[in-house]
C-alpha cells in the first residue's frame, strides 16, 4: 500500500461515508438511525484524527519527513467532526 492510498484515500472514505449517511433520505434509514450512524462515523473519525495527529507529532520530533503525510491524514479525518458541529 503506497502513501497516497494509506494517508489520503482511506481517510477520504471515512469522510465520504459520513456524508453518504448524513445526506441520505429519511425514508432510507430513519431519522434517529441516520443521526446515530453519522455520529458514530464522526466519533470514529475524530479518534482516528487524534491518533494520526499524535503519530505526526512524534515523527516531526524525530525529524522524519513522513510527518507531512500524517498531517494530511489528520486534516481529512477532521472533516466529519467539523461537519457534525456545523450540522448540529
Amino acid at each position: 500500500m503506497n502513501r497516497l492510498t494509506s494517508h489520503v484515500l482511506i481517510p477520504a472514505i471515512m469522510a465520504a461515508l459520513f456524508f453518504l449517511i448524513a445526506l441520505s433520505p429519511v425514508e432510507v434509514l430513519g431519522c434517529r438511525t441516520r443521526g446515530l450512524l453519522a455520529l458514530l462515523v464522526a466519533f470514529a473519525s475524530g479518534i482516528a484524527a487524534l491518533v494520526t495527529a499524535i503519530k505526526g507529532v512524534q515523527d516531526r520530533m524525530k525529524g522524519d519527513l513522513n510527518a507531512l503525510w500524517w498531517l494530511i491524514s489528520t486534516l481529512i479525518l477532521v472533516i466529519p467532526v467539523i461537519a457534525v458541529i456545523i450540522l448540529a
